[in-house]
């Protein structure tokens, strides 16, 4: 497979803003679709799960919920995979790369084996979450099937991390996309069960989900074991310093992994809230909050675009560049954002009757889908001026700021407007509006001091 063109080159004559626009799309779109991929397969368990019954969605949310915080810690800790890798790229020290991906791999099988241990426990620490005994009890049989596949997500996901790197996010798509036909067709053995198998619902989903996790890493990795200029990249010798490395993974990866944690907790805090309102509030939540994350998925392309080219940039020491690539992918996101969101709220009965036919869910899910508009905008905003910091490896203000806009507005919001004030499913999702309006707003404004600080001499 080629080699998208990357932004690794001297510096030189600065660059339009169209070629910038260009290169980040060149990657940014591969990586939306590769993302696009991965959470089609959480959509596609919703929508079986869906139509087999409220009570089955509820579950799956419940179950979905705790577990994707412990894998968007996860990613936080091992996102430095990313960040070193284009950094060692732009800076033309290639081989560097290998010796990066070995120890992402070692730092993210760990990780994913203690976070998977950690949730076998699954019905007990759903009934901690204040949880009814059904919801605990069913949503406690899916998490551990979610659990069993932590290790091979966090794995692949670093897996990818490194190929986008070194501008190479085409086998991740390949991979993302077929994972899909693997996972459907799991799906429709035992959600409902079919071929001899038990009919598990969303139990079965979670275990359909895993299995092809694992399928995923074993694709991907092969991948890079064997691409034609592994060498270049030492993907096959690359065992010394793995220690070193491994400290600093988790030097730069943790103060990230507090930033993304603080977002995911947030948002299953609210999840839990929406437990609290019952079965089909909960469920009609999942839908609108699947619509959100479908949506996200775009906005980390060109987040994941924005990193890259904002550390490419520090790699070769171009503060000019820097400014510019981080700007382009905010003004990116909202333009791809805004007709986005204007189509959802015009259909979002449509995309809600997709989901779900219950009459109970239906009052729920469709004025929250439309809901769902604005959040999709905000979020995607938020997520792309992160990823700008990130490139710039900007740490310690960035996760104030977010553990100021998620748990100081967003979760006490929720909570007086959807639960104390009886607001219900619409007051959640008040709350994080508000919150991720916060967070947009406190990040936009620290990139803007880096940027302005950058292009003052010796300054990068």
């Amino acid at each position: 497979m080629a080699t998208p063109t990357s932004d690794i080159r001297p510096r030189g004559a600065p660059l339009t803003l169209t070629q910038h626009i260009i290169r980040h799309l060149r990657l940014a779109v591969p990586v939306m679709i590769a993302r696009a991929g991965m959470i089609i397969m959480i959509s596609v368990d919703t929508i079986m799960v869906g139509h087999v019954g409220a009570q089955e969605l509820a579950y799956y949310a419940i179950s979905l919920a705790p577990h994707m915080t412990l894998l968007v810690v996860g990613i936080g800790l091992t996102i430095g995979t990313m960040i070193l890798t284009a950094q060692a790229d732009g800076a033309g020290r290639p081989k560097d790369c290998g010796a990066i991906w070995h120890t992402a791999l070692w730092v993210a099988g760990s990780l994913g084996l203690v976070a998977g241990l950690g949730l076998l426990p699954a019905e007990g620490l759903l009934l901690l979450l204040g949880q009814s005994p059904d919801v605990a009890a069913g949503g406690g049989r899916a998490l551990v099937m979610f659990a069993a596949g932590l290790p091979a997500i966090m794995m692949f996901i670093v897996t990818s991390f490194f190929l986008e790197g070194i501008n190479r996010p085409g086998p991740g798509v390949v991979v993302a996309l077929g994972a899909n036909l693997v996972n459907f067709g799991l799906n429709w053995i035992l959600i409902s069960g079919h071929l001899g198998a038990p009919a598990m619902g969303a139990a079965g989903a979670a275990l359909a989900t895993t299995i092809t996790r694992w399928a995923m890493l074993l694709g991907l990795a092969g991948y890079v074991l064997f691409m034609a200029d592994g060498a270049r990249y030492g993907v096959r010798s690359a065992g010394i310093g793995r220690l070193a490395l491994a400290n600093r993974f988790l030097r730069l990866g943790a103060p990230l992994a507090i930033i993304t944690g603080l977002e995911t907790s947030c948002f299953t805090a609210v999840t839990t809230f929406a437990g609290w309102l019952g079965p089909s509030a909960l469920a009609g939540y999942q839908i609108a909050f699947n619509v959100i994350t479908f949506v996200f998925m775009l906005s980390i392309g060109l987040s994941t675009a924005t990193s890259v080219r904002v550390a490419n940039a520090v790699g070769r020491r171009d503060p000019e560049g820097l400014v510019v690539a981080g700007w382009t992918g905010i003004g990116l996101v909202l333009t791809l954002l805004i007709p986005v969101a204007l189509a959802i709220g015009a259909l979002n009965d449509t995309i809600a009757g997709f989901y779900n036919d219950e009459t109970a869910v239906l009052a729920i899910a469709v004025p929250a889908v439309a809901f769902a508009a604005l959040i999709v905008v905000a979020d995607g905003l938020q997520a792309v001026v992160m990823g700008a910091l990130r490139g710039t490896a900007d740490i310690w203000l960035p996760m104030l700021a977010c553990a100021l806009a998620f748990w100081c507005v967003a979760v006490p919001g929720a909570y007086i407007l959807g639960i104390a004030w009886g607001g219900g499913v619409a007051g959640l999702m008040w709350g994080l509006f508000a919150g991720l309006c916060v967070a947009f707003v406190l990040l936009a404004w620290r990139f803007a001091m880096i940027a302005r600080a950058a292009v003052r001499p010796g300054r990068i």
